[in-house]
């Protein structure tokens, strides 16, 4: 099977026959065109999941600020599993860091969230601010969590979902 018809016709097989060739330290069979192209793959798809996360995460702080009054356990759940999802990710690979501290990508995620909440509260997306302070301290605040928060051994003080994001620096809800 030639480097190209393995890529093409079986990944699975392709990618267990790079690893035995790298294992063997046979490096002129490599597919290196193909490999380089996934590997820069795998980079994107890292990146991507932390913007995923974080625009569920800015979603739902938007409908927790904008509709305090529909807020429910399964909207904290929500916030709370990609709080710990963006945390993982930035442990695993922390030069994802970048891009949290780049305003253009954060902004990007921001907008979709605002599309999102829009949608999700039948509100008009100009009902949300623009690109604000907010999306500044939910970045900052993402990692790592307070230790309150983390348990490190010891017993946590258990917070109400209005002082876990008072503690993070989130608005519980818009002042008007």
């Amino acid at each position: 099977m030639t480097k190209e018809t393995g890529y093409e016709k079986d990944f699975l097989l392709w990618t267990q026959q790079q690893a035995e060739l790298l294992k063997n330290g046979h490096w002129a069979e490599l597919d290196i065109e193909h490999l380089v192209e996934e590997l820069e793959a795998l980079g994107r798809s890292e990146q991507k999941e932390l913007g995923s996360y974080l625009q569920v995460l800015l979603m739902h702080l938007l409908k927790c600020q904008y509709q305090p009054e529909r807020r429910t356990k399964s909207w904290d759940h929500t916030l709370n599993n990609c709080r710990d999802k963006i945390q993982d990710c930035l442990e695993d690979i922390p030069s994802l860091q970048r891009y949290l501290h780049n305003p253009m990508w954060r902004q990007k995620y921001y907008r979709r969230a605002c599309r999102d909440a829009a949608k999700e509260t039948q509100k008009s997306i100009e009902t949300f601010p623009d690109f604000s302070c907010h999306v500044e301290k939910v970045t900052q605040n993402l990692t790592p969590h307070p230790p309150s928060l983390r348990g490190n051994g010891e017993k946590s003080k258990s917070l109400s979902s209005q002082e876990r994001d008072l503690e993070r620096g989130f608005p519980d809800t818009v002042k008007s």
